[in-house]
């Protein structure tokens, strides 16, 4: 049981999106506000059948608000905005779920959540839309769980036994009951868990009936009872321990993150294997050493599919950046590698360990070449703007001259707005104007020196603050010139330019140019 493909319509920050997944790991990465956790959060609500968990978040915190804003602006009947979340699944065998109700109209296995207004409601929806202020008709919609073969489902008749592991809850007292409640609901059949409950209020009364009566019969009125409600029942008296007998909730936050992690992660296989675990950013309060282990633990995990949002380039590149989905808070889509140009994929995925996390966890970029470039671009940023670069969402990544079409082409696609900073190479018309033509968009921009005779930074530099750099490095030298020295010790010139001359130094006029284009 694998879920192959998942469409979001209108659903919180995404008004379209369509996500092609893998059938074992399937990594989220992403900044915050990204929509990693609306992900999770579409996946679990279709799987859980649950009318009750839906009306409990509010449908006014499900609609998109540009969708909202956009309706406001022509308030009728017809205008009312649908949303709906389906899950495409790999072939199940069953009648029940294999049809063509769904958004592409193709035969298929799936499961969706279709919320729409209800057509029997049309004249009390149109009364509330006549009024003069903005009142959306919420109350008016009806929320429908149905298969794609149009056959209407609930909780209590799950196709896909699933459990969601949120490391950020994972000190609530509510959230832990809930992991173990649904821990315990994942194990068993229907039959098993009524003969369970059967059997857990039969001790109960038994435990009232022998271990109380004693105490009982010394009261006239009335008598102490073992509650048998549903606020107390198995489920809720259930824990987890571990070997040695400590239960989950006396563990800290990292061993409770990973104990759930593990647990969900190794049910036995059989009529209670999970086949679906979503897992919101694992690596919170995980030490260093239990975050390779919860890597292997995931590695490990063959005989279930995964989704698992993370900020951590560890996880992401050691379990595989192949199987990654990026997303960017700029934008409402998500950019898979396998939708990058095969030469940009393959060098993304040859690359574990370059900068691809740190860019798309970026709102606005600056890409250098060259260390002395990236050492000195802060104070160079903060001459011009009098502002920390983390005051505007500006990153800096340094990156491999060549390798700046490989992230403009992702930034062409997640709409991260890039600044590219190079040498000219005494070329500018070869190596600006016609190798970046074909970037000429509203979000990137790439910026060197136009005067071919100032080939490099170092050179640009020397010329724009002559006086000090003679001043810095004029003392000593025999054979090389001031600018030669610069030119052979990039990084040592710029760590000594910082250090002594950050304030006073001239920026070159191209730099200063990019810097004002990435602040607007």
């Amino acid at each position: 049981m694998a879920i192959e493909k998942i469409k979001l319509h209108n659903f919180k920050k995404f008004k379209d999106l369509e996500i092609r997944c893998n059938n074992d790991l399937n990594l989220l990465i992403g900044d915050n506000e990204a929509g990693k956790s609306t992900i999770l959060q579409a996946i679990d609500l279709v799987l859980s059948g649950s009318r009750h968990k839906l009306e409990n978040i509010g449908l006014e915190s499900l609609f998109n608000r540009d969708i909202l804003n956009d309706f406001f602006e022509d308030k009728s009947f017809e205008n009312l905005p649908s949303l709906f979340i389906e899950l495409y699944l790999s072939e199940q065998h069953n009648p029940d779920l294999n049809g063509a109700i769904n958004s592409n109209g193709i035969i298929c296995d799936g499961l969706q959540i279709i919320i729409e207004p209800d057509e029997e409601l049309s004249r009390e929806i149109t009364e509330v839309l006549s009024q003069t202020e903005n009142n959306f008709p919420y109350e008016y919609y009806k929320i429908s769980f149905i298969t794609f073969s149009g056959e209407r489902y609930t909780g209590y008749r799950k196709y896909i036994k699933h459990i969601v592991i949120d490391s950020s809850q994972i000190n609530n007292e509510y959230a832990t009951r809930e992991y173990i409640k649904s821990v315990y609901n994942s194990v068993l059949t229907g039959t098993e868990k009524n003969k369970h409950f059967n059997e857990y209020r039969k001790y109960k009364d038994e435990y009232t009936e022998n271990v109380l009566a004693d105490v009982n019969s010394r009261f006239t009125d009335n008598k102490l009872i073992i509650q048998t409600n549903t606020k107390s029942n198995l489920e809720s008296d259930l824990n987890i321990s571990d070997d040695m007998g400590v239960t989950i909730d006396n563990k800290g936050k990292g061993q409770q993150c990973f104990i759930k992690t593990h647990f969900a992660l190794n049910l036995r296989r059989g009529v209670s294997e999970l086949d679906l675990v979503l897992l919101e950013e694992p690596e919170n309060h995980l030490s260093h050493v239990n975050m390779h282990k919860l890597i292997q633990l995931v590695r490990d995990a063959h005989d279930k599919q995964i989704f698992l949002t993370t900020h951590s380039s560890l996880i992401s590149t050691r379990l595989n950046l192949k199987k990654s989905i990026l997303l960017n808070s700029n934008v409402s889509i998500s950019l898979q590698l396998e939708q990058l140009s095969e030469t940009t994929a393959k060098f993304f995925m040859k690359a574990p360990d370059n900068n691809i996390l740190e860019y798309v966890l970026s709102k606005k970029v600056i890409l250098v070449e060259g260390d002395a470039e990236f050492i000195l671009m802060e104070a160079l940023y903060k001459k011009i703007t009098n502002e920390e670069l983390s005051q505007s969402d500006v990153h800096i990544l340094s990156v491999d001259g060549t390798s700046f079409k490989r992230y403009l082409d992702i930034a062409k696609l997640l709409g991260i707005k890039t600044a590219v900073i190079r040498d000219n190479d005494t070329n500018y018309e070869e190596n600006i104007t016609n190798r970046y033509e074909d970037y000429a968009l509203d979000n990137m921009k790439v910026f060197a020196d136009n005067d071919n005779m100032r080939s490099t930074f170092e050179i640009c530099m020397y010329q724009d603050n002559t006086s000090i750099c003679e001043e810095l490095f004029s003392e000593g030298r025999r054979t090389l010139s001031v600018q030669e020295f610069m030119l052979k010790n990039k990084a040592d010139v710029a760590y000594e330019l910082l250090d002594k001359k950050a304030t006073d130094i001239n920026v070159p006029e191209y730099i200063k140019e990019a810097i004002e284009w990435i602040k607007e």
